[in-house]
């Protein structure tokens, strides 16, 4: 392979996914691109992501078209070197050679110091990325036979997430920066895009944010906080540069497919057969995940018809005094929920299985509660973090952000995938129950369902109720029905009786 061409692969996202799907490429044979700029567009199983190119230089081959499946740690695109004669549209195609390792990224005129690479392993660690290449400039373990691959020795190039990319631009030379300190006037030590993708999608400017990894590295925590802190967050407001205009994704909404054999006879029910629509992106994750669910843990369910008029009368009378700031009932029940697993603490764990066969229940200092949106990419599980720590109102301005964001596939990984207990709204739907599967690796969920008039015994006469039924799937494993009931029970309480509960919690 030419020293001029540098083979970029797909990268694993630090999600720990193995493959993703093109939806669309923002680049093309011929082109010219920067370091950071945003080359595809791929769904994985958790979120919409934009793959940022490490590399600058002419785009010499595309290595996968719009609606492919491809395999992380495989070449995604191919880019000749700045200058050299390999980057014409007539480039011969290239292959990276198995096990190897690839090329350095476009130097900026520094080598990578200990602190660099200490950084890059901070940021190894904080990302979990199991396999195949990390987005900007370092292998992870792994692929080289007999050892561990070291962090090649070449420049890292960092360019801020506000640099526009619409037309080729200078590289940046970063000085090396002193563990711990920021410079003034120079671009923000960030490695992940995803990092840097969440600061741009909150508003945040990175420059505002001190690093905690290795020489001031902005972590995904960083970034968390700034946006958590409402303090932070204020003076780290940026404006957004005007959006270029968007190219529709190739499969954003992907029609059901005609597949070749569309119009045969099935050979079973003897019905012509009318399309055949793959399997893939968030609908797979969704199969996979409810298939190891049922298939792993001995799930049991429990139920209960509740008396939500109380809540609702507390509701409107909140209402009156504040129309526009009075949470949703669904926050107002996530709050009871937080207090619950508090008393009941075994349901907010996991059980795990060790490859030598060992079982253990982990429990967690802490709550994240998900909840279940459907958007047009599927049911996702978006979860409010630490919500044991929020109050009613404030779970609801996250619940409605995080739909929002998941509706429109800008959701992060992480965001998607770290609940510890999952809250499942189906009333919307229009049903009073469900025999809900659990969301993997959780071990239970509470379902609500919708609210309605019924014949309901108060104070021994009978009255027409607001009732709604609380429905909760619980693994065996980690507790009897005592505490399953137990949870139950306290939730139900708290919605017939929200005044004495609040006053508790």
């Amino acid at each position: 392979m030419s020293s001029d061409m540098q083979v970029f692969k797909l990268p694993d996202l630090g999600e720990g996914l193995t493959e993703a799907e093109l939806v669309n490429w923002l680049v093309a044979v011929g082109d010219e691109i920067v370091v950071d700029q945003p080359i595809a567009e791929v769904e994985t199983a958790k979120s919409m992501v934009e793959v940022p190119s490490p590399y600058a230089g002419t785009v010499a081959e595309l290595h996968g078209e719009a609606g492919q499946t491809l395999d992380v740690g495989k070449p995604l695109i191919s880019i000749a070197r700045a200058g050299s004669s390999t980057g014409s549209p007539a480039a011969a195609p290239v292959t990276a050679p198995a096990g190897s390792v690839d090329p350095s990224p476009v130097s900026s005129g520094l080598d990578v110091s200990s602190d660099v690479e200490a950084a890059a392993e901070t940021y190894r660690t904080e990302e979990k990325a199991g396999s195949g290449n990390v987005l900007i400039g370092y292998g992870t373990p792994g692929g080289v036979t007999g050892g561990r691959t070291r962090p090649r020795k070449a420049s890292v190039s960092v360019v801020d997430s506000a640099v526009s990319v619409a037309a080729p631009v200078a590289e940046p030379v970063m000085e090396p920066a002193v563990a711990g300190t920021r410079i003034p006037g120079k671009l923000s030590a960030v490695i992940s895009p995803l990092v840097r993708k969440m600061a741009r999608d909150h508003g945040v400017s990175l420059e505002a944010i001190e690093g905690s990894g290795s020489s001031g590295l902005i972590m995904r925590r960083d970034v968390e906080a700034a946006i958590s802190e409402p303090s932070v967050a204020a003076s780290s407001r940026v404006s957004a540069p005007a959006a270029a205009p968007a190219t529709a994704p190739a499969t954003a909404a992907a029609p059901v497919a005609a597949s070749a054999d569309a119009g045969a006879v099935d050979s079973r029910t003897g019905l012509s057969v009318s399309a055949r629509t793959p399997v893939r992106g968030v609908r797979k994750a969704v199969a996979a995940n409810m298939t190891r669910s049922r298939s792993e843990i001995p799930e049991a369910t429990v139920w209960v018809d509740v008396d939500a008029t109380a809540l609702l009368e507390m509701r409107a009378e909140l209402k009156k005094r504040a129309p526009h700031d009075t949470p949703g009932l669904l926050a107002f029940i996530a709050r009871f929920v937080t207090a619950g697993l508090k008393k009941y603490p075994a349901l907010n764990t996991r059980f795990e299985t060790a490859s030598d066969g060992s079982q253990e229940i982990v429990g967690f200092d802490g709550i994240n509660l998900g909840f279940a949106a459907q958007t047009d990419r599927g049911l996702v599980v978006p979860s409010v973090r630490n919500a044991h720590e929020l109050s009613a109102r404030e779970l609801d301005a996250e619940i409605r952000r995080l739909t929002a964001v998941a509706r429109d596939g800008k959701a992060t990984p992480t965001e998607l995938g770290s609940g510890t207990f999952t809250l499942n709204n189906y009333g919307v739907f229009g049903v009073d129950g469900s025999a809900a599967i659990i969301n993997y690796p959780e071990v239970a969920m509470l379902g609500v369902g919708r609210i309605i008039d019924k014949p309901w015994v108060v104070n021994g006469e009978l009255a027409v109720r607001k009732v709604t039924e609380l429905t909760l799937a619980f693994d065996h494993r980690v507790c009897d029905g005592e505490t399953a009931a137990g949870f139950l029970r306290y939730v139900a309480d708290a919605i017939e009786n929200p005044g004495g509960a609040l006053a508790d919690i």
